[in-house]
């Protein structure tokens, strides 16, 4: 696939709002104190991306958040957490927006779900033991909460206007 001169330009900017939301989150404490809960701000526009502009381009802006976030941090473990969380999530995303039968906090709920699955799956792989999914139950009742969240103003984004004609 191809993209436009004005598709690249609006894919680098959702990319870069992306990274600065990933980064600014970053800064606070987390809602929760359980490790690794976040409230998952950069997958607001990875949302949107994907309901405004469809699945490549959510992917390659994804891709663009997770390869510089974690050259930013410096840190190489990051990019597997990243990687297969925010892979999963827009798989099982896509999949929900291509049924129709969800809106989109349903979608997201479902998205952040994956996620969580997909951080789990990185920390298997990293520790080479099964204990993470230990961990599993208590990341998914998180997800809900942060899925509507990123649905509820992915909502109120599409919903405005301006931002579908900026996408067109």
């Amino acid at each position: 696939m191809r993209f436009t001169t004005k598709q690249l330009t609006l894919c680098a900017l959702l990319a870069a709002l992306a990274l600065a939301l990933s980064y600014v989150e970053g800064m606070f404490p987390a809602p929760l104190p359980l490790p690794g809960v976040k409230l998952g701000l950069a997958n607001i526009v990875t949302l949107f991306a994907l309901c405004a502009l469809g699945a490549p381009y959510a992917l390659a802006i994804l891709l663009v958040r997770v390869l510089l976030g974690a050259m930013f941090a410096g840190n190489a473990s990051a990019l597997l957490y990243s990687l297969l969380g925010g892979l999963a999530a827009l798989g099982v995303m896509a999949l929900l927006v291509r049924a129709k039968r969800l809106s989109v906090y349903g979608v997201s709920i479902g998205g952040a779900a994956a996620h969580q699955c997909g951080q789990v799956a990185a920390a298997i792989v990293t520790l080479g033991s099964l204990a993470p999914l230990a961990y599993l139950p208590a990341l998914l009742v998180v997800s809900v909460f942060t899925g509507a969240l990123t649905g509820f103003v992915t909502g109120m984004l599409l919903g405005n206007r301006f931002l579908k004609n900026v996408a067109e």
